[in-house]
């Protein structure tokens, strides 16, 4: 899909990745941009700076997300693009993690997307095109030491993506998913762990790798191009595969500390 002229929905759009495609759309030409987020503060500076929309949403309840692309469609007239790029790191591990956790990095990591993809949907089905843009992480191809609830909530955005993709993309329905390693964002501000394995990479990357998915319309999109050779890896042996992320384990002790005792 060709960009400019579009009209562009970004979530997550105060900070680090939903920022960088903001003004990477702006760039491209887009006709309309409108960023998401709950940091009032940052996406009102966003806003300002990038000369685009800022509607204040919390994407984990679904009457926001429907307030959203209702002002996206009354300002713009239609959503060409949708990014549904909001999302949380969330506790670490598991045995600690409360119910209440695990719900919360659910609906904001998986059911955001889900309710995103409703609600946008029916009417990109009617006007005969449209793009959704899901921002999962490598880790939902290949799982992060010490992040049980990151991990599980990645790996579902990508599997969402895949099914939509999978039933609509005969239907004029454009679909990509993100999928990078470590980026310098506000969640990585303290460290990746062994997301940055292979080096953290700018925002800026991930979104020019998007529009360029966008407009190929490339499914999988991994700025960190070590990916591909890891899913290689993984489908070709599973068990040494696992056995190298116990390793790889190992090796991060220190930067998970006590936490490794309580698995």
């Amino acid at each position: 899909m060709e960009i400019s002229g579009k009209n562009v929905v970004v979530t997550g759009g105060a900070s680090g990745i939903g920022k960088a495609l903001a003004k990477a759309f702006k760039t491209a030409g887009a006709n309309y941009v409108l960023i998401a987020d709950q940091n009032e503060e940052n996406g009102k500076a966003v806003s300002k700076e990038l000369g685009v929309k800022f509607v204040k949403t919390n994407v984990a309840k679904e009457s926001e997300i429907i307030e959203l692309i209702k002002t996206a469609n009354e300002d713009s007239g239609s959503i060409d693009i949708f990014c549904s790029n909001a999302g949380i790191g969330g506790e670490p591990m598991l045995l600690d993690v409360s119910t209440e956790d695990w719900q919360n990095i659910w609906e904001i990591n998986v059911m955001s997307h889900i309710f995103a993809a409703k609600n946008v949907l029916p009417q990109m089905l009617e006007q005969g095109r449209g793009y959704l843009m899901n921002t999962s992480s490598a880790a939902g191809l290949l799982t992060q030491v010490g992040l049980a609830p990151y991990s599980v909530t990645k790996a579902a955005a990508l599997s969402l993506a895949e099914w939509i993709k999978i039933t609509y993309g005969s239907k004029g329905i454009g679909v990509s998913c993100l999928c990078p390693q470590a980026v310098k964002t506000p969640m990585t501000e303290n460290g990746a762990g062994t997301a940055g394995v292979d080096g953290m990479i700018e925002p800026e990357e991930c979104a020019a790798a998007v529009l360029e998915a966008i407009e190929k319309e490339q499914f999988l999109i991994t700025p960190h191009e070590e990916v591909l050779e890891y899913i290689k890896r993984k489908a070709t042996d599973y068990d040494r595969w696992i056995g190298g992320m116990q390793r790889l384990q190992g090796k991060f002790e220190d930067f998970y500390g006590d936490l490794f005792k309580k698995t």
